[in-house]
This record gives C-alpha cells, structure tokens and sequence, in this order.
C-alpha cells in the first residue's frame, strides 16, 4: 500500500567548505565558482533541484562566499549592456542562474561538518522532508536520480540516501551503507552506516554518494550528536541513529544509483568532468574530440 507523505519542495546545498585541494584557486574564489566548460559547479547542483521540482533552495555558506550569492542574482548592468548590443543568447545565459530557483543563504560560521550544515538549515526548513545537494557531484541531467529519491521517500516516508557500488578499495573515501533489499531492483532498506571505514570494517561497497532526502526528525538527532570522524559532526553518524530505530523519523532507505555522475572533489577527477562535460556538448563536442583525438594518439606519442 502507497503512503502519503508530504511534498517536498525546499533543497539545501552545503557550500561553506574551504576548498584546500584547490589552492592557490580557491584563495579568493569559492570552490563552488570554478567552471566546469563555461558554468560554475554550483549551477549545475541547482539546476538538478529545480528540476526535480524543488524551487526553495537554501545555500549554506561562510565567509568569502559572496560571489554565490552574486551569481544567483540579476545583473542589471551587464544585463543592459547585452541587450543593447542585442546579444540575446548570452543574455539568457545570464538570466538563467536567477530565474532558477528562488534563493535563500544562511552562514554556517564555524566549520564543524556536514551534519553541523544540514543544521544550520533546521529554521529555513522546519517541519516539512527536505533535500541535501552536495556540490562535489554532479548528476547527469539524462539520469534523474534525485526524482527518483523523492518517489521513495514519498512511498516510504523516512529518509533517503544515494548508494553507488564503488571498488572495496575505494570504500574508506566514502560512508558505507548496511543494506537489505526490497521488491524494487534499485531501492534498499538501509540497517547501518559507517563513515568512511577501512575496506575490512565496511559493511559492503554501497557507498553515499551527496544526494540525500531527509525526515526533518534529523534534526534532533543532529542536535545531540557528539563530533565523530575528524571531530566533525557526521550527517552519517545522526542517519545510523535513524537507520537503528526507525520510530525516530522513520525508515532509512538508499536508491542504487548507476548513472553518469561527474566527480568535483579532486583535482584530476575535476578536469575529468570537464572533458566529460565538453564532449558531450552539441556545441563543443565535434571539434573537441577531434583535437582530443589527434592530441591523444600523436602528441601524447612525442618524446
């Protein structure tokens, strides 16, 4: 029998992180700014949420994240200037970032972690289910996997996690899911969580990936849970406590993802995306191939 649970319509995406791995390029420029082809990271993270229907998006940020504000906003001068030289393809590229979404920002001051973010939200988003969007992936539009969360958490209230199967040597980058499966071929029921475990400690290869729906029950247990894995609040430290007593806020259970996500967290997974990204543009991919092509087989050869 189908529940019924409310409709989620509010999206939180974390973006107060310092950007070490990318310095001397975050010194002054967010991390989430970089472009990936010619869009900064972050569009891309909420565009997924509005297309998944969630119009009220709330970014967490800190200090010297002022141009994430000033990218979502309009800019009336440069606006002006572009229609006056009646340039009406880059001013829709311009106005597209604010017509996405309508936009909210809370600081989250001190850095204590994923779960200390999500609970700088608690007042934006009340009592009402809700959705994580982590900046570091992106999903490709062509594989709607927050949608398909958003279904699960409908039928089954509780919360919702994104698992991807990943190598066992790759599993301690990752929290690691304890997983039983249902009647559907890409939904488990989640019975435990690990955050980032030795290959030999984790419960399977089923790693989180950033997509998560939440039960705002969460955020009580976000309020009482101590400082875990880097003496950071874990978001995946509050979801065991859900996951091991489901009459807190319900069940945990995770969506199998096996679609195209671009990985931004590293330098070489970042230029990876890229190339992805360019190849498979209309506009770009045809000429970029072929120099891609060309520079892999003969210049790549040269001594």
């Amino acid at each position: 029998m189908i529940q019924s649970h409310p409709r989620i319509s509010k999206a939180v995406i974390p973006a107060a992180g310092l950007g070490t791995r990318f310095l001397p390029a975050t010194k002054a420029t967010p991390k989430e700014m970089l472009p990936v082809v010619d869009k900064p990271a972050i569009q891309y993270v909420v565009e997924e949420a509005a297309a998944a229907g969630l119009d009220d998006v709330l970014m967490v940020t800190g200090r010297n994240k002022r141009p994430l504000e000033d990218h979502f906003d309009r800019n009336y001068e440069l606006e002006s200037a572009l229609n006056k030289k009646g340039d009406a393809a880059r001013l829709a590229k311009v106005q597209e970032s604010s017509d996405l979404a309508t936009m909210h920002y809370v600081r989250q001051g001190d850095p204590k972690g994923l779960g200390h973010a999500v609970l700088c939200a608690a007042p934006h988003v009340g009592d009402e289910p809700f959705a994580v969007l982590l900046g570091d992936d992106l999903i490709d539009p062509r594989d709607p996997l927050l949608q398909r969360m958003i279904e699960v958490q409908e039928q089954h209230g509780g919360s919702v996690v994104a698992l991807m199967e990943v190598a066992p040597e790759q599993i301690h980058l990752y929290g690691s899911a304890a997983v039983e499966t249902t009647t559907d071929s890409d939904v488990v029921r989640v019975s435990g969580l690990v955050e980032k475990p030795a290959p030999a400690d984790a419960p399977s290869n089923y790693a989180i990936i950033g997509r998560y729906v939440l039960d705002p029950a969460v955020f009580g247990v976000l309020r009482k849970t101590e400082p875990g894995r880097g003496g950071e609040i874990q978001l995946t430290d509050a979801l065991q406590q859900l996951a091991a007593d489901e009459k807190v806020g319900g069940p945990v259970h995770g969506v199998v993802f096996k679609g195209r996500r671009y990985d931004t967290g590293d330098r070489g997974d970042y230029l990876r995306a890229i190339v992805r990204l360019a190849c498979e543009r209309e506009d770009l991919g045809p000429d970029f191939r072929t120099w891609l092509r060309r520079y892999v087989t003969e210049e790549m050869q040269q001594p």
